[in-house]
């Protein structure tokens, strides 16, 4: 029997861990992408560690995914790992990596074009051109899912969180079109909308703390979501009881959004 492989984009921490560690559960073996400092990698492979206690493969690669050349170098030795070993039925994208700048400030450093074509890069066009080039090396399965984690802030607007904002509404924008135009390939294509997440990446955005009350006072459940919550969402998608759903935004957040 061939194995089911979930491939995350940023897989070591937040959202993206917990989904790891979710379909770890489920006997997906897995191939996590990541970036981080080597002073925080023993941390990290502690969680990688407790994962393949499950039973389940894990490849690991540290590197930029939204360097082209490291992508293309990381997709070959897929290729070569998964030859006779099972595709890629599952690609779920949880990059982090954007400017907060404010577009407009006296104290400190404005947003500029770099800034939002770097964030662009990382948080929307790295999920398509990751999605193309799995696909081109005839990696996914035949009846593959893909997940990106977009947020609120894709149609609202908070201060300093602009660049992030417009990669978001890209992420969506791509991820319709992806469902449109792959759906003849077996691709089902989603966003995720989690709810306010205390993650390490939530707690850098500008006024977080002011967020997260909020978020509390508005939440009709009157609880913060929380990365298994998002993660659990994930493995419901992956399921043959979910091959209908594509091209949405599946909103995750106990009903913080309805006011």
């Amino acid at each position: 029997m061939k194995k089911q492989w979930a491939l995350i984009l940023g897989g070591s921490s937040g959202l993206g861990l917990a989904t790891a560690k979710k379909m770890a559960r489920h006997g997906y073996h897995l191939i996590i992408i990541h970036r981080d400092r080597r002073s925080d990698l023993e941390e990290i492979n502690t969680h990688f560690k407790e994962i393949t206690l499950t039973g389940v493969q894990l490849l690991s690669f540290n590197i930029d995914a939204a360097n082209s050349d490291k992508r293309k170098q990381t997709i070959e030795e897929i290729k070569t790992t998964l030859t006779n070993s099972g595709k890629i039925k599952m690609m779920v994208h949880s990059i982090a990596k954007g400017s907060l700048k404010p577009m407009v400030s006296n104290e400190e450093t404005t947003l500029n074009h770099q800034d939002i074509e770097i964030t662009l890069n990382a948080m929307a066009l790295s999920f398509y051109d990751w999605v193309k080039e799995i696909y081109e090396q005839n990696l996914f399965d035949e009846d593959a899912r893909v997940v990106a984690f977009t947020s609120e802030g894709s149609s609202r607007a908070w201060e300093g969180y602009a660049a992030v904002s417009a990669a978001k509404a890209t992420l969506e924008a791509l991820t319709r079109s992806i469902a449109l135009e792959y759906a003849s390939k077996g691709i089902k294509a989603n966003c995720i909308q989690a709810g306010t997440t205390d993650t390490k990446a939530f707690q850098i955005i500008p006024n977080s703390k002011d967020l997260k009350k909020k978020a509390l006072e508005r939440n009709p459940n009157k609880r913060l979501t929380t990365p298994e919550d998002v993660a659990n969402t994930v493995y419901l998608l992956s399921t043959d009881e979910a091959k209908w759903i594509t091209g949405t935004v599946i909103k995750v957040d106990g009903g913080e959004s309805l006011r």
